[in-house]
């Protein structure tokens, strides 16, 4: 047929073959960046959509942490309150708490409503993780300012070392996001886990340096408190805006180890059973 005149031999179809691919893990991050106008837009839908039906808007944002802040001084001023701005204290720890708590929520959440669009169309579905925690950054920057409110109020200031507080950030939201995506490869698999993932929030929060300086725990207890990751990774963003100070070395390595160490785990695992999510949301 080849020698037919006016015939040509129409061209290959290109076939998808997932079990073909070797780097699974690299090609979602190409495939997510290739795709970062959809991951502005998601974070943009997500911020507007928050805010849109509130009375009290953006500033929402900012008097959550507050109101949260007062009532657990409350409780809590008898007990733990021998911290100089027990105030300030609590806040510099409820934020980057909150945004670990909502960011993997979120990441969970939104893989699993938003996963019939994968029967539809193709998408990174590392984007529905990537934009929870993009979201959560932006929240978490307007958390900044009763956080700075409460500290002049309390009379704890804020000195040059807060400018480096996007490292704090950063390493906050790198943990945040391996987490945010095992917790999701799971939740495919098993969707009561974003039920009982709610109770296990409740008890790591109070495992955690929120409401409490180290010195309040009895000795026993502590090396539990040291197995916890966040200890560590609040420990270092408070050293910035509250103690006022750059984290030593061993800090640092501590929780940029933590936190690249789940990335890299949470990003290949996720990656690596993507694949099947189509099948099973």
């Amino acid at each position: 047929m080849e020698n037919i005149p006016g015939y040509s031999l129409p061209e290959a179809v290109p076939v998808y073959d997932s079990a073909r691919r070797r780097f699974t893990a690299l090609e979602e991050f190409r495939e997510l960046i290739n795709y970062r106008h959809l991951l502005y837009q998601m974070v943009r839908r997500d911020i507007l959509t928050r805010y849109k039906r509130s009375v009290l808007g953006v500033a929402w944002t900012m008097l959550n942490p507050l109101g949260t802040t007062i009532v657990l001084s409350i409780v809590f001023s008898q007990v733990f309150g021998a911290q100089q701005g027990y105030s300030a204290y609590v806040l510099s720890g409820l934020m980057p708490w909150t945004f670990f708590s909502q960011t993997t929520n979120a990441c969970m959440v939104g893989l699993i409503w938003g996963g019939s669009l994968l029967k539809r169309i193709y998408l990174p579905r590392t984007v529905f993780a990537v934009s929870a925690i993009g979201t959560g950054i932006v929240n978490l920057l307007l958390s900044l300012v009763p956080l700075l409110f409460v500290m002049f109020t309390v009379g704890v200031y804020p000195k040059l070392p807060a400018l480096f507080l996007p490292i704090g950030i950063l390493f906050l939201s790198m943990f945040s996001l391996g987490f945010g995506l095992l917790l999701s490869t799971i939740a495919i698999q098993f969707a009561d886990v974003t039920e009982m993932y709610q109770i296990v929030l409740t008890a790591w929060m109070y495992l955690s340096p929120v409401i409490y300086t180290e010195d309040k725990l009895p000795p026993q207890y502590i090396w539990i408190v040291h197995l916890n990751p966040m200890y560590y990774l609040i420990n270092y963003f408070r050293a910035f805006i509250f103690d006022g100070r750059i984290p030593s070395m061993t800090e640092t390595f501590i929780a940029g180890g933590v936190s690249a160490a789940t990335l890299l785990v949470g990003w290949l695992v996720f990656s690596r059973k993507a694949d099947e999510f189509a099948y099973r949301v």
